[in-house]
């Protein structure tokens, strides 16, 4: 969905830019192919672990992903457990079978 005054992929600048004193918070999508649901939660993985470097503002337990024409349908790369005792939370794939780690402090 495009919120901008002119339509998605038009070229042109919306009318109105959103300045840098907007309270909103804004979710960058990257769309990203592979060729399937494995290969797509490694690359996102991957994706997410070099990003953090960057970035605190990076939230690896939000990322997800799609088939291409099922976008409505998510499916989670971290397992992103909140872990007892106040120690963060799981950085290991969804799907993972040993005890949870917590992620290393930046």
């Amino acid at each position: 969905m495009c919120e901008s005054r002119t339509p998605c992929g038009s070229g042109r600048a919306p009318s109105r830019l959103a300045t840098t004193t907007d309270a909103r918070r804004w979710v960058i999508h990257l769309p990203v192919t592979a060729a399937d649901l494995m290969r797509a939660r490694i690359l996102a993985r991957t994706a997410a672990r070099v990003l953090i470097r960057f970035s605190t503002r990076v939230e690896p337990g939000g990322v997800t992903v799609s088939a291409e024409d099922q976008q409505d349908v998510r499916h989670w790369v971290f397992y992103d457990r909140l872990l007892p005792e106040g120690r963060g939370r799981c950085v290991l794939a969804v799907d993972h079978t040993s005890r949870c780690r917590p992620r290393p402090p930046r």
